[in-house]
């Protein structure tokens, strides 16, 4: 007999009962430094980009933010918050934001350091994209054998 699976909606809870949104906020506070003001910018921007982007608590501990899929990760290190992009290599980069995991097939990522300037412009522009690839369906290109 198979289970039928739900899908997570905004506002779902996890196994803990709190919500993914709730636990970017505490992940945002506990950092209390830098990263934390960063994370909570670039979620502003993932949001102005696209007002219907779920938010989701991956891999424990890991805010994601999903539309049709997943768009991004954001990932806090000692040194950067890293922003993922599930699908990043199938995605045009005009501005260069694009900085980090350029040699593999899928993710493209953007390594933010301390003090370093955000192109909102691009990266909002980018995020959409990332939503139209999404729902557009399209699979990812596969390099074919030499």
């Amino acid at each position: 007999m198979k289970k039928a699976v739900a899908a997570k909606k905004s506002g779902a809870k996890d196994a803990d009962g709190a919500a993914p949104s709730r636990l970017i906020d505490g992940r945002i506070r506990e950092l209390g430094d830098w990263r934390g003001e960063m994370l909570s910018r670039v979620r502003g921007l993932i949001k102005q980009a696209d007002p219907d982007v779920v938010e989701e608590w991956k891999w424990r501990g890991v805010p994601v933010w999903e539309h049709d899929g997943i768009i991004c990760t954001g990932e806090t290190y000692k040194a950067v918050v890293k922003l993922t992009f599930a699908r990043g290599a199938a995605l045009d980069d005009p501005a260069g934001l694009f900085n980090s995991s350029l040699d593999g097939n899928v993710r493209r990522a953007i390594d933010i350091r301390e003090g370093e300037k955000i192109d909102e412009k691009a990266l909002k522009a980018l995020i959409r994209a990332a939503v139209e690839l999404n729902a557009s369906k399209e699979k990812p290109a596969k390099k074919r054998p030499a």
